[in-house]
This record gives structure tokens, sequence and C-alpha cells, in this order.
């Protein structure tokens, strides 16, 4: 990381910090600096600003959200922060034909990173998350020995209410809970189904 991204990574720790807390709370798991997918639910663009927060220094510089390319790379600013301070997984939302919306993903695991998934695909506008799509099933199969740990984002799509361009100070929290695995003989649809259900008892945790 160069100096001004830097400048700019303790700047914005320090801006989230006192708009929304950033608190994590580890519920089921400690921080550790081991290989993970974090995946959780997803309501705002800022939940990968609010998760990367929370987490430790340690873990921070380990740890690559994924970030939709189309919005993330709207403006040179937006696709500076993403990539010089965040260091995110672009993916394509619009990629068609054969092309793998997960090889970034993909790359970034087999490279040791971890990452930070939001499995809904898109922001959801519910109390609860929406169905569960099957990247994090395809990406526990290939990738037996990571670590999988649902989160709870709570709040953050308060900060920034629909139509409002200065944030609103509330106090945000991301609950971790336990690591879970992908069962011997498991189908698609009962993973997915028991990972959702994982992070949403963090809800009420």
């Amino acid at each position: 990381m160069n100096i001004s991204a830097k400048i700019m990574s303790l700047f914005l720790l320090g801006l989230i910090r006192a708009l929304t807390g950033a608190q994590a709370r580890w519920q089921g798991c400690p921080p550790k600096a081991e290989q993970r997918i974090y995946f959780a639910n997803h309501q705002s663009h800022a939940d990968l600003v609010l998760i990367w927060a929370a987490l430790p220094s340690e873990l921070r510089s380990i740890t690559r959200p994924i970030a939709a390319k189309d919005y993330w790379t709207k403006t040179p600013f937006k696709q500076w922060l993403t990539t010089a301070v965040f260091n995110a997984i672009y993916v394509d939302r619009a990629k068609t034909g054969d092309q793998d919306p997960l090889e970034p993903l993909i790359d970034a695991l087999e490279s040791g990173d971890s990452i930070i998934l939001f499995p809904e695909g898109t922001r959801g506008h519910q109390e609860e998350p929406q169905a569960f799509k099957s990247g994090l099933y395809n990406l526990a199969q290939k990738f037996p020995q990571v670590v999988l740990v649902p989160a709870w984002i709570n709040n953050v799509q308060r900060v920034m209410p629909k139509g409002e361009v200065v944030p609103v100070p509330i106090l945000c929290s991301v609950t971790f809970g336990a690591p879970m695995a992908l069962q011997e003989g498991e189908d698609r649809g009962a993973f997915l189904a028991r990972a959702r259900d994982a992070v949403l008892a963090l809800r009420e945790s």
C-alpha cells in the first residue's frame, strides 16, 4: 500500500468508526489469521466498507472484499479507493456466456487471500436475506480447506438512507458466527439454506 492509500485508509477507519462505531462481535470464533471466506447479508454498497473497518488490522491486510465492478468503477476515485485501499475483488455482474463470474474469487483464494462474500448477489431491501446464490457452494466445494465464517451486518443501510448524500451517524456492528463447512454428500440447496440460516441466526444474537 502506497503512502496516499495508507493515509486514506487511516482517514476512512477514523471516519467509519466515528459514524458507525464499526463494532466487531466475535461470537462464534476469534479473529484469526487463517484463510477464510466471510459471508454476510447485503443491504448497502457500504457493507464492504463496514466489514472491512470491523476487522482488526492483521486480518484486514489479508482479506479482500468483493465489489460490484459496475458500481465501484463509476468514477476514478471509487476505483482507486477499491483497488488501492480496500484491495477489493471486482465482480462483473454483467458477465454472460462462458465467462465464469467466480474466476476472480477463485484466483484470490488460490493466492492464499481471505475474501468477504455477499451470497445474495444483489442488495436486499427486506429484514431477512434473500436466497443465497450458488457461488458460496461452488467455492466451498473447490476450497474445502478454507474456513467459512458467517457474519451479520447490522444497521449499515441506515447510515446512508436512499436519496441522501450525507451519512447519518448510526451505531453499526458486524457479528461473526461459528465456522461451518460443506458436509459430505450435502447438496447445493441444503448447504445454501443452512448457510443463510447461520447468517440469519446472528441477527438476534
